[in-house]
């Protein structure tokens, strides 16, 4: 039995993220961005475990480094066939 959920509600659970971070109108609190964010990487994390995708989302602080992980593992989870 795998210790992850479904890597096809992972998936939904990405795309549904992903939408809400690409439609915060401009004068979106801070918070609501951080926490969008922050769910977002949870959720690469879990798909990165149930797809067994090395990253390093985990260790790398806030700023462009984070952000290029964060391109560089979407692209292969796509790569992997997952739709995020």
């Amino acid at each position: 039995m795998p210790d992850h959920r479904p890597i096809e509600r992972i998936a939904a659970d990405l795309r549904r993220v992903r939408r809400t971070r690409a439609g915060f109108e401009p004068g979106a609190s801070a918070a609501k961005k951080i926490g969008a964010r922050q769910a977002y990487d949870a959720l690469l994390v879990q798909a990165c475990a149930a797809l067994e995708v090395e990253h390093r989302l985990l260790s790398l602080p806030e700023g462009l480094d984070r952000e290029i992980e964060r391109l560089r593992v979407e692209d292969r989870l796509r790569d992997l066939g997952l739709s995020v």
